[in-house]
């Protein structure tokens, strides 16, 4: 996803959370519905929509489900303010540039498309004879499911976030495994960063429709929080632990995250994000971490110590060959907390190398 994409995902996660079932406008969007009406109506831009309203009335009334459900039964469009507390007019008749180019073909989406794009608001469309809600926003349209049809899609999206969760710690063990040895080779990094950014992205996914759930959609909240305790900052430190030196690793997991699906699952796209040649040789290469992943992996174990331990130690076989008076040495660290590093170090050496030959 380029940072154009983001930019306009973060416009419509912003205009969902305004629509989402728990809101006083969501409650006047299913009133309408359930009434069997059509409606118009438009969100913020003040200005520039008052420029293509003709007729209708003011009213400058607190905003009320209710009350738009009411003046719904207007034929005119409800005009009301970014923050949604106040409806400013009503049965207004927008007369939108007829040039500009519009998909649609019922008046009311035609109008509300053209608007949209004339006005950069928000326009809410709802379709009488289709019970439709229609979301027009920046120039794309995004149409309001159903809760129960979103709801489904969440959890199928939290059933796939669960088998990739499972393999990116069978992968992640063995790279950990790979790095106490000292074999890992760059195929193996890219696996678990291919791994990783997969499940951030499945993350989002369902980030958005729990945005689109609003209240509904605390339960798979909590079960999207669980899941993705901690992946955010271990894919990174893996992004620090192998790119090259002088490269700055947060521009590279923005690269990363910015890769196309086709893109992603080729080796030597991610091999050129990481700053290495992108040839097929270099896959075999082996490569040395620097001890960022497995260091936070510590309990209680400052990322500020770790960046210290490794500006002194350079890579992680360094830190595993150094003396607990060595690690005492480096600044914030102190005799607990060295003798913590070297138990908590030969503990996971434990448990990985079990994991894999078992």
């Amino acid at each position: 996803m380029d940072k154009e994409e983001r930019k306009r995902e973060q416009i419509i996660l912003k205009v969902l959370k305004k629509v989402a079932p728990g809101t006083e406008l969501r409650s006047g969007l299913d009133l309408i519905l359930s009434g069997k009406m059509g409606a118009l109506i438009v969100l913020g831009g003040q200005k520039e929509v008052l420029k293509i309203c003709n007729g209708g009335f003011e009213i400058n009334c607190p905003f009320t489900s209710h009350k738009l459900f009411e003046l719904a039964k207007m034929d005119g469009a409800i005009i009301v303010d970014d923050e949604i507390e106040k409806i400013r007019f009503a049965n207004v008749h927008l007369v939108p540039d007829p040039t500009l180019p519009s998909s649609e073909t019922g008046i009311r989406h035609r109008t509300a498309e053209r608007a949209a794009e004339q006005t950069k608001a928000i326009v809410i469309s709802i379709s009488q004879s289709r019970d439709v809600v229609s979301l027009y926003i920046e120039g794309r349209k995004h149409i309001l499911e159903d809760i129960k049809i979103v709801l489904t899609k969440a959890n199928q999206a939290l059933q796939t976030l669960e088998r990739y969760r499972v393999r990116l710690d069978q992968v992640s063990s063995n790279l950990s495994a790979l790095e106490f040895e000292d074999f890992v080779t760059i195929s193996d990094v890219i696996n678990v960063i291919q791994r990783g950014e997969m499940v951030e992205r499945i993350a989002r996914e369902i980030g958005r429709y729990i945005t689109e759930l609003g209240s509904e959609g605390r339960l798979i909240r909590m079960q999207l929080d669980e899941l993705m305790i901690g992946i955010m900052d271990e894919n990174m430190m893996v992004t620090r632990d192998y790119c090259l030196k002088r490269k700055d690793p947060n521009k590279i997991k923005q690269k990363i995250s910015e890769l196309s699906s086709e893109q992603l699952f080729d080796q030597l796209e991610v091999i050129k994000c990481l700053g290495y040649e992108a040839n097929i040789a270099n896959l075999d290469k082996s490569v040395h971490p620097k001890g960022y992943r497995l260091l936070r992996k510590i309990p209680r174990l400052p990322l500020s110590v770790v960046n210290k331990i490794v500006k002194k130690f350079f890579d992680l076989q360094n830190i595993l060959e150094a003396s607990v008076e060595e690690l005492d040495d480096v600044e914030g660290v102190g005799e607990v907390r060295a003798k913590a590093i070297k138990e908590g170090l030969k503990r996971i050496k434990e448990y990985n190398l079990l994991e894999r030959y078992l």
